[in-house]
């Protein structure tokens, strides 16, 4: 079984892409979970706008029937 050699120039060139790999993954890690957090906070902002166009519609509703009775009713 012959036994062959790696050229260094290759070796190193992997030694450096690993090592660049494992220096940059807790940026990405980071990255990562502040872009999750920003998305969870637009989604909250975007339930509370849903959450008082909802609760506004139900108040103008009650408004509107609470004013049609108070019209109906003879002096």
């Amino acid at each position: 079984m012959a036994r062959e050699t790696v050229d260094p120039v290759i070796s190193d060139a992997v030694a450096q892409t690993n090592f660049l790999v494992v220096g940059a993954a807790p940026a990405v890690a980071m990255a990562s979970l502040y872009q999750t957090i920003a998305n969870s906070v637009a989604m909250a902002a975007m339930n509370a706008v849903y959450a008082q166009q909802q609760a506004n519609m139900v108040h103008q509703a009650a408004t509107t029937q609470g004013v049609a009775l108070l019209l109906s009713l003879k002096p």
